[in-house]
């Protein structure tokens, strides 16, 4: 035994604790001494690794099984309404006005002119099946288009509205069966049913896509890393268990927080992301004390103590994040911080667990086999790292220039947030080769009126019911005569106690258009009030998917600095506690805050204009989808303090031995350069993925996702984090203890600070 320094459980050293040591001066926590979760979980899973293997199998197995018996709980309509529109979903429900789902049959010709004899009978043919399922409540006649080149027979489902999507499926076979008997008609479905089923399909499918190509392109990447098979495949496969024991727990806390749409897609990506980073920080380690000589399970330790509980720190930094999303306080952003913190946990937990089973279990085996010429270039542990040492010579030798100039680069990303425009996904983004999206255009080019009614919900006081039904009408004869709306006689409903209205009217044009921006505004801020809001006690609301869209994206922006605030509040206490720093802390807080707003600069530039349209094969709206910038500003942040975690954790190390803060830089980055560098390369490809799928609010995350992650990679890590610690010197971990290396203390004098330095 001999005094020296051995990672204590800030992740640092700590002076005077007896352990062993190898005879290359590699520390490990000594036997039957006080060693960290980290070390004494690493050390029984290395120990026990058939058991610890078998239990995380088993683990994971239950969640799937017990995850599919549940089924997941998707949120309901009444579960995201926020503002405005939600009010007027509370009092259609609470007095029993919420609309059936309707479904619409659209009749057209497959070529050339319609046949409107044969329209005639398809429509009757239409009728008389529909009439006969179950699933339908009721049939309305047929509709002629004005230019007759199209039929549509409306369709009302019996049951819960929000279910449509499941009872589609016959009304379908009926107008398949229509279209057989009728070859030169086009007979297709247009709908609540329809569009939901056909929306989840390619949701499902661009999930399959994102499957099919993340995984191989992350093993290509992590054989280039480790230049092994085995030693790639362990942190894809951590990574995939990880994701598919999430899948299962989220279904089974779904009960309680709902899916809003999105949360298995997040699950999928942060899946995949950070369960490959976390393996890929403790398999790296411990092949790196291996090449030192270490035996297999001191190595482990080793690893288990540096990287081990830097992962833990990473993986609570993203929990936290992402818990940010709950004080938004609604279905959305609550299944989203659900579905992150689940996965992001259950990936520390396998890297902790099952992860150094593994690597015992393996032992030399993991460096097999070997891919010739990437394993000479990977291997060799003590080889100069002369392509980081040149990229880092700017900060480490004129900090205030590099600092100033790659500050002022991200300034200048970041200002085109301040003309970010927030609107929801509407059926007008989704891709148009979609069958049912092509249904959808037809539909409304010849039946204008079925673009989304704006839903008028009006309530009158007690006893005030024909006065303000009065109202009512006086504001509908005003639509009537408007130039944003149809000129279509709408049918007013009201509850059986008389006191409730609701009415539908249309404005011709796509709901996230500015005209129906227009006629929603004119409905709000003029018809209304001077019509339903001049009867005393009345009050009105106005719904759709307009409206929808309008007040949740008020919601986002009203909600995002109290998200940003608890967020950087819960941030600056975990990173002071962990690193000992206010200091620390603050740069960590000043920094990723300065990346995320630069990805999000980027996001705009991209979205906002159609200069990338071609390149991404989207169609710009002239937005960012609405929840984006909240979701996209949590899980930035909490993978950018993923990273910073990391390279902070290697500066301490090489701190607390005694070198100058330049020097413990130096070595702290160049050390883990590498590992970071895969590490980003791999979520960039994952994210990046998600950027080529056709849906609208996958691309836009992946988009911004893989550009946060590259900014931080590349410009904050090599370039403003060294050069801003290097100003800082050795009061970079104020008020901890720290050894002063010779240049901090020459440095330090002469310079008065503020503080104490200890």
């Amino acid at each position: 035994m001999t005094e020296t320094r051995t990672p204590n459980r800030e992740g640092g050293f700590a002076m005077g604790q007896p352990t062993s040591t190898t005879p290359q001066g590699t520390p490990r926590a000594g036997r039957g001494r006080k060693t960290t979760a980290t070390v004494r979980l690493a050390r029984w899973s290395a120990t026990n690794p058939w058991r610890a293997i078998g239990i995380w199998v088993a683990l994971v197995a239950v969640c799937m099984v017990a995850g599919g018996m549940a089924g997941t709980h998707k949120a309901k309509a009444s579960d995201m309404g926020v503002g405005q529109s939600g009010r007027a979903g509370e009092i259609t429900r609470q007095y029993g006005l919420v609309p059936p789902a309707s479904e619409n049959v659209l009749i057209t010709a497959k070529s050339g002119t319609l046949d409107r004899a044969a329209a005639e009978r398809a429509a009757a043919a239409v009728t008389a099946r529909m009439k006969g399922l179950k699933e339908v409540a009721g049939v309305g006649a047929a509709m002629v288009s004005a230019d007759k080149s199209a039929y549509l027979v409306p369709v009302e489902y019996k049951g819960d509205p929000e279910k449509a999507a499941e009872r589609v499926g016959p009304l379908e076979k009926a107008g398949r069966q229509v279209a057989e008997d009728n070859p030169g008609l086009r007979v297709e479905l247009v709908g609540d049913g329809s569009l939901h089923k056909g929306i989840e399909d390619q949701v499902g499918k661009d999930l399959g896509t994102a499957e099919m190509f993340s995984l191989p392109v992350t093993l290509v990447i992590l054989m280039v890393a480790f230049g092994a098979l085995i030693a790639a495949a362990v942190p894809v496969l951590l990574a995939l268990t990880a994701v598919l024991g999430s899948f299962g727990l989220y279904g089974l806390v779904s009960a309680l927080v709902p899916d809003p749409g999105s949360a298995m897609n997040v699950i999928m990506m942060i899946g995949m992301a950070v369960g490959v980073d976390y393996s890929l920080f403790y398999v790296r380690r411990e092949r790196e004390e291996r090449a030192k000589g270490l035996g297999k399970i001191d190595a482990i330790e080793v690893a288990a103590q540096t990287s081990g509980h830097a992962v833990v720190v990473s993986g609570f930094a993203v929990a936290v994040s992402m818990a940010g999303m709950y004080v938004a306080g609604d279905a959305i952003f609550s299944g989203l911080a659900t579905a992150g913190i689940i996965v992001v946990l259950v990936a520390m937990a396998g890297s902790l667990t099952v992860l150094p089973a593994l690597l015992a279990k393996l032992g030399n085996k993991i460096d097999r086999p070997r891919v010739p010429l990437l394993w000479r270039l990977t291997a060799r542990q003590d080889r100069e790292p002369r392509l980081w040492k040149a990229m880092l010579r700017p900060a480490l030798d004129h900090p205030k220039a590099t600092l100033g100039i790659s500050v002022a680069a991200l300034a200048v990303l970041a200002v085109p947030t301040v003309g970010m425009k927030l609107q929801n996904s509407s059926l007008e983004d989704f891709p148009r080769d979609m069958s049912v999206i092509q249904s959808y255009d037809r539909m409304t080019a010849a039946f204008p009126g079925k673009h989304a009614a704006d839903e008028i919900v009006v309530l009158s006081a007690p006893g005030r019911s024909n006065e303000t039904r009065a109202a009512l009408d006086q504001a509908l004869a005003e639509v009537g005569t408007h130039r944003l709306f149809t000129h279509e006689a709408p049918e007013v409903k009201a509850s059986a106690d008389g006191r409730a209205f609701t009415v539908d009217v249309t404005s011709p044009y796509g709901s996230t258009s500015k005209q129906a921006k227009d006629a929603l505004n004119a409905l709000r801020d003029d018809i209304l009030p001077n019509t339903v809001g001049k009867v005393s006690g009345a009050e009105f609301a106005v719904a759709g998917d307009t409206a929808d869209n309008v007040d949740y994206a008020d919601h986002v922006m009203e909600k995002l600095p109290l998200v940003i605030g608890f967020v950087l509040l819960l941030t600056f206490v975990m990173m002071a506690f962990t690193f000992r720093s206010v200091v620390v802390a603050l740069t960590a807080i000043a920094i990723n805050l300065l990346s995320a707003m630069a990805a999000f600069g980027l996001l705009v530039l991209v979205f906002q204009g159609n200069w990338a349209e071609g390149i991404l094969d989207f169609t710009s709206n002239g937005a960012v989808i609405a929840w984006l910038p909240l979701f996209l500003f949590v899980v930035l942040f909490g993978l950018s303090m993923d990273y910073h975690v990391f390279v902070v954790s290697r500066i301490r190390e090489a701190a607390l031995s005694g070198m100058s803060t330049k020097q413990a830089v130096e070595r702290g980055i160049t050390s883990s350069a590498g590992v970071i560098t895969s590490a980003a390369i791999v979520m960039v490809s994952v994210f990046a993925v998600f950027a080529t799928l056709s849906m609208m609010d996958m691309k836009q995350m992946g988009v911004g996702l893989a550009a946060a992650v590259l900014i931080d990679a590349i410009v904050v890590r090599i370039v403003v984090l060294p050069s801003l610690m290097v100003l800082l010197g050795h009061r970079n971990w104020w008020p901890s203890k720290m050894p002063r290396g010779l240049e901090d203390t020459a440095a330090d004098s002469d310079t008065r600070v503020l503080h104490p330095v200890a």
